[in-house]
């Protein structure tokens, strides 16, 4: 499973650190927020592949959490299991219809959970809800979105990023180090909009192109951050040589070195008016 990142939005902090130590055991990648606005900042910046959500949290319940979790494009299709020592259904039933994907009752078994975390993220890849690289929306829920744009009385902006030199660093560096580079240039876009962008600005993915749906006033300046942040982090992403020298030298079918410059987005935008 290639994106393993959870938001755990927890405030008991022994449950917290009990799951934190869990699952970093089992290859995932924990971000632990202990309030419900804490976790819906976090969401937006770093885009889990899913949330565990406890229901009980102090000043803003997971239910609300939840509603403004599924009320955002940024993270409406991010997978969320909630987390509550209520058994009753009317609670259950409240969960589900405010868009949670599963429920599980503390106390609970910790293998039966990593399984239904498991199986989520799956399913949403599965359904080719999430691209299973980069954990991003794809398929049909860009579609969606952009049908839904559509219906508005606002002009939004799409833009649409490939990464350029990125065959020719798969050929040097192999498919796992290519794969890693396109779940950070997912992540690289999704920070830059939670940073410029606006609540109901989107980012998927489509054939190994990034398309963004923004509301922003000033596409211009957005769209530079999100070329120029990843320009300059890419960069750990190379060795020390291709650094210094600014790009790969590849040898193309034996006809000699062809230079290749460190991978950058190459942008192209246009407005579209509902």
């Amino acid at each position: 499973m290639a994106n393993k990142r959870l938001l755990l939005i927890e405030d008991d902090y022994d449950v917290a650190e009990m799951l934190l130590m869990y699952f970093r055991s089992h290859g995932y990648e924990v971000l632990h927020a202990d309030s419900g606005l804490t976790g819906l900042e976090m969401a937006r910046a770093s885009f889990p592949s899913l949330i565990l959500l406890d229901v009980m949290l102090p000043y803003m319940d997971g239910y609300d959490v939840c509603l403004r979790l599924r009320q955002s494009s940024l993270t409406k299709y991010i997978p969320i299991l909630f987390l509550t020592q209520r058994d009753e259904r009317a609670s259950k039933v409240r969960g589900l219809e405010l868009g949670a994907d599963d429920y599980i009752t503390k106390p609970f078994d910790i293998d039966e959970l990593r399984l239904r975390v498991q199986g989520s993220i799956a399913r949403a890849t599965r359904e080719s809800l999430h691209e299973a690289r980069t954990g991003l929306p794809t398929g049909l829920l860009i579609q969606d979105e952009i049908d839904r744009r559509r219906g508005q009385d606002i002009a939004y902006y799409e833009m649409a990023y490939a990464i350029d030199g990125f065959t020719s660093y798969q050929d040097r560096y192999g498919f796992v180090a290519a794969n890693e580079v396109l779940a950070y240039a997912g992540s690289t876009i999704q920070k830059v909009l939670s940073e410029y962008g606006t609540p109901d600005d989107f980012v998927g993915i489509q054939n190994d192109e990034f398309i963004v749906l923004s509301h922003t006033e000033d596409p211009a300046s957005l769209d530079e951050a999100i070329r120029e942040r990843f320009a300059q982090e890419v960069r750990a992403f190379y060795n020390f040589d291709d650094i210094e020298r600014g790009g790969l030298l590849i040898d193309l079918d034996g006809a000699g070195e062809q230079f290749i410059p460190l991978m950058s987005f190459g942008p192209a935008r246009r407005q579209v008016s509902a």
